[in-house]
C-alpha cells in the first residue's frame, strides 16, 4: 500500500503544471471530448509507466545493495531539482494528428510527450524503490489521472487558479525527503 500511496502522491504533485498536463488541456480544447480524452491519457499512461516501471524494477535487480540505494537516493534528488524547473510544451513537442480521433491522439500523443518526462523518469525511480511494481504503476497512472481529469473536465480557468510554484516545491520536497531517508538508508532497501 505505501508503494501505491507514495506513488499516487508525488506523481500527483509532479505532473500539475507538467507539460503532459498542458497538452492535456490543448487537446481537450481541441475536441471538446473529454471521455475520450481521458481514456487516451489513461491508456497511454498505463502502457508508458509499465515500461518505466519495468526499467525500474530490473535496474534494481541488476544493481542491487549499497549501489541501488545511492542511484534511487541521487535520482530522488536529481528529481526533486527538476521539479523547480518549470515545463512549457513547445510547438514541435506537440504532435499533429490531422483526420484521428480524439482517443487516438490523444493515446499517441500522450504516450509520445511523457518520454524522458519528469513523471516517466520518477516511475522509474519508484519501481527501482519499491518492490510492489504493479502498486508503483497502479499508483503512478492514478496520479497522473488525478492531476489530469480537472485539466481535461475544467480547462484552462481551474489550471490559472493553481499556485504552481507552491505545488512543484511541495513536489520537489517530497522527492528530496524521500531521496534522503533512502541515502540514509530508513527505507529498508539496505
Amino acid at each position: 500500500m505505501e508503494a501505491f500511496l507514495v506513488s499516487t502522491g508525488v506523481v500527483a504533485l509532479a505532473e500539475i503544471g507538467d507539460k503532459t498536463q498542458l497538452l492535456a488541456l490543448l487537446l481537450a480544447a481541441r475536441y471538446r471530448q473529454p471521455v475520450p480524452v481521458l481514456l487516451g491519457i489513461l491508456v497511454a499512461t498505463i502502457a508508458n509507466h509499465a515500461l518505466a516501471g519495468i526499467v525500474g524494477a530490473l535496474a534494481a535487480d541488476l544493481i542491487g545493495g549499497d549501489w541501488l540505494r545511492w542511484a534511487v537516493g541521487l535520482s530522488f534528488l536529481a528529481v526533486a531539482a527538476w521539479m523547480l524547473v518549470p515545463d512549457k510544451l513547445d510547438d514541435e513537442e506537440t504532435p499533429r494528428f490531422r483526420g484521428r480521433g480524439a482517443f487516438l491522439a490523444t493515446l499517441i500523443s500522450m504516450f509520445l510527450v511523457e518520454m524522458g518526462d519528469k513523471t516517466q523518469i520518477a516511475t522509474v525511480v519508484l519501481a527501482a524503490r519499491f518492490e510492489s511494481l504493479v502498486a508503483v504503476i497502479a499508483g503512478t497512472t492514478a496520479g497522473m489521472m488525478i492531476a489530469n481529469t480537472p485539466a481535461v473536465l475544467l480547462g484552462e480557468a481551474a489550471a490559472r487558479h493553481v499556485p504552481l510554484k507552491l505545488v512543484h516545491g511541495a513536489a520537489a520536497a517530497i522527492f528530496a525527503v524521500i531521496g534522503i531517508t533512502v541515502l540514509l538508508g530508513f527505507d529498508g532497501l539496505t
